[in-house]
């Protein structure tokens, strides 16, 4: 993270569904490698992370909903992998599913990180899962451990900044 290096990235007592799309296997078991390891840094314990095998990106919205109405959940990780091709599937399955997972945050009042890589072509999916890009899995689990501080911080009257 950079712009948000001031909120606290503290998984201790957090739970977190993570959301795993099984197309473009990979790169998305690359992107879970990473959320996983983001989790762990930021103090989390490993027996409060579950992972949820998806079929693809698009089923992601609909099951991190699953997650977030048991309650048994602090955030819903998504990572997936969307590659264009050569007609216009891949912006209608990002466009929904990013307008999903963010209309799920709103209404559950917990966050569903956006760790969906939408990318041209597989050599940039490399990159952006633990090549030069950087890995989103661990963006996306960091932006949620961060959410939920802030979350918490808001529902108990504490100041903006969370450390």
């Amino acid at each position: 993270m950079t712009a948000s290096d001031n909120i606290a990235a503290d998984a201790a007592g957090i739970r977190v569904a993570v959301l795993v799309s099984r197309y473009h296997v990979e790169i998305t078991s690359a992107l879970e490698t990473g959320a996983r390891r983001a989790f762990i840094e930021a103090g989390g314990d490993p027996e409060q992370l579950e992972i949820f095998d998806c079929p693809g990106a698009f089923e992601l919205a609909g099951l991190a909903s699953v997650a977030l109405e048991t309650g048994r959940f602090d955030a819903a990780v998504c990572l997936g992998c969307v590659i264009r091709g050569e007609t216009s599937h891949d912006a209608w399955i990002n466009s929904a599913v990013a307008n999903e997972l963010a209309a799920l945050s709103s209404r559950h009042g917990r966050p569903a990180a956006f760790g969906v890589i939408t990318c041209n072509d597989l050599d940039q999916a490399r990159a952006r899962s633990g090549g030069a890009r950087g890995n989103k899995g661990v963006e996306a689990m960091q932006a949620a451990i961060a959410a939920v501080r802030v979350g918490f911080a808001i529902r108990h009257g504490q100041d903006g900044v969370v450390s």
